[in-house]
């Protein structure tokens, strides 16, 4: 008897231990460090078995996040917090399930946005630069489009009575957002302008989102100029932003033609004012288009004209969940992409770090029991995280060794980042010393090895983290398309709708669950809390004893 006190004290010593901030980071020299940390993710791995429906479904995508832009940006998010790095956790990161997705299109090992947004949201995988069409659809041709329409989640859930929205730091017209409601052979077809006379008959981008899809409750991004026809003046213009070249030629004002179709039920804004205005409790419909081109990057971001991407979810989430049948929700943080392909380190991690904070936003907002988020990327790219840096070394400095600038395992002897690019614009011969640069600057181009006007996307697969109702379903290797069919299963709709499918034929979970004060995640009492708790103790005696 004395030794189970004597090991329950332990216990509680090792845990209070763990959860103090211990800045000196001597807990990592010992080896119990590191076992009590593997028993406490298993204990949530066991606490995290919830096969309920998802009421509400919330999909993030960061475009271009893949697996070094995470692992760089929670080293960022970590140093910003005054710690080393290295060790630190991103919110997505915390999710019980993490699986991963093949992201490769129909003709292409190495996808573009608008293949990925049709496999994530259609469960269709199709060719580069097409949007909701299958892949006998050709690039370019509007007549192949006949027959080949594929419908996003965002349509099944409307279908099942949902609310649904889309957030982006992109044009709202962009590819991943696209991919939610359109149906086009070229991506690039974002206003009438675009499209070649000889393809007319088919709609743009930003005329199908407003006259073929005006149930969608809430639209935040950027992408005004599509909106609106030559000579008109935009209510905060932009002196670098050259609007004949988007401009409508059909005459129509979309914006206009939006608030006259929902009058009071409707409200349009075009910057963080405005949006900060919007009554959620009155407002049923929401149009939110900050700039006329994309979004700022998070780094660059005006506060006080453009919300951050946080900020629109919030309102967005606030709107969405007064429907008592739940709401689909698809979240970008979409100028990660745009920073990798400018090869400018600094601008794409800060915006991997500010869509976490966007999961977060989720999370505050919503509960685990009913509401399914998922996180992913539509592809990678082809930044990697290179040398033997010393832990804690500034994810955008110089690689060092030992606390010294490396250039002993460099054969031309000069230094080089921890961020580098396998190729893209910051190739130059003979590679230059960037000893005295300031690489952690906003503008700084990265060096790259093989040059390109522009950096190209990676091939490689990215994650998936999943969190609530039936997350389990993303563990594991999956096709990119796999990803819409296993959210819809969740909630049963689409494909797995109630009415359609034996499948989706079970209850909502009814556990009791114990609620985290700290976030409104609930966490269900499963008996394996008890057996965790009692293997801690046997471990802990087992050390007492050897």
């Amino acid at each position: 008897m004395f030794r189970i006190y004597l090991a329950l004290a332990s216990l509680t010593t090792a845990v209070m231990a763990v959860t103090q901030e211990d800045n000196s980071y001597q807990r990592e020299l010992t080896g119990d460090y590191w076992l009590d940390g593997a028993h406490g993710e298993l204990q949530k791995a066991l606490e995290n078995q919830n096969k309920g429906v998802a009421k509400n479904i919330i999909l993030f995508i960061g475009d271009g996040m893949g697996p070094t832009s995470v692992t760089a940006g929670r080293i960022l998010a970590g140093q910003l917090q005054g710690k080393k790095g290295e060790e630190f956790s991103l919110t997505f990161e915390k999710f019980p399930q993490t699986g991963l997705s093949k992201t490769y299109a129909v003709d292409q090992q190495v996808t573009d946005s608008a293949a990925a947004a049709t496999a994530f949201l259609c469960g269709v995988k199709t060719n580069r630069d097409i949007l909701g069409l299958n892949a006998r659809a050709q690039f370019g041709n509007c007549s192949s489009t006949t027959g080949a329409n594929v419908h996003s989640i965002l349509r099944w859930a409307t279908n099942a009575g949902k609310s649904t929205g889309i957030v982006t730091t992109t044009r709202i017209t962009h590819a991943t957002p696209a991919g939610a409601y359109a149906h086009s052979p070229d991506r690039d077809w974002e206003s009438d302008r675009l499209i070649p006379s000889s393809e007319k008959q088919c709609k743009d981008i930003a005329y199908q989102l407003i006259k073929e899809n005006s149930d969608i409750n809430v639209i935040l991004g950027g992408g005004r100029a599509y909106f609106y026809p030559e000579n008109y003046t935009d209510p905060d213009p932009d002196p670098k932003f050259n609007t004949s070249e988007v401009s409508r030629t059909d005459g129509l004002n979309l914006i206009q033609e939006w608030e006259a179709e929902k009058k009071s039920k409707g409200v349009f804004v075009y910057n963080k004012q405005g949006l900060d205005k919007v009554d959620v409790s009155s407002t049923d419909y929401l149009l939110g288009l900050f700039t006329q081109d994309h979004m700022s990057f998070d780094v660059e971001r005006n506060a006080s004209k453009e919300p951050a991407l946080h900020e629109m979810v919030e309102k967005a989430v606030r709107i969405l969940q007064r429907n008592k049948n739940g709401f689909f929700l698809l979240v970008e943080g979409g100028r990660i992409d745009s920073a990798h392909h400018d090869t400018q380190p600094v601008k794409a991690i800060h915006d991997v770090v500010a869509m976490d904070k966007a999961v977060k936003m989720v999370l505050d907002l919503t509960d685990s029991s009913d509401t399914l988020t998922v996180v992913t990327a539509d592809h990678s790219h082809v930044m990697s995280i290179a040398g033997y840096a010393t832990r804690g070394n500034p994810i955008f400095a110089l690689s060092d060794l030992d606390g010294v600038i490396n250039t002993k395992r460099t054969l031309d002897h000069l230094p080089f980042t921890t961020l580098v690019y396998a190729n893209g614009p910051g190739y130059k011969v003979p590679r230059p010393n960037i000893t005295k640069v300031e690489t952690g600057n906003v503008n700084y181009v990265s060096q790259s090895a093989v040059p390109m006007k522009s950096e190209t996307h990676g091939g490689e697969d990215v994650a998936i983290y999943a969190h609530g109702p039936q997350s389990f379903l993303f563990a594991g290797v999956h096709e990119q398309s796999y990803i819409p069919v296993a959210m819809a299963y969740a909630s049963c709709i689409g494909p797995y709708a109630k009415e359609e499918s034996k499948l989706c034929a079970r209850p909502a979970q009814n556990i009791p669950t114990i609620k985290n004060s700290s976030s409104r995640t609930s966490i269900p009492r499963q008996p394996y809390i008890l057996l965790t708790y009692l293997s801690l103790i046997y471990i802990t005696c087992h050390r007492l004893v050897l």
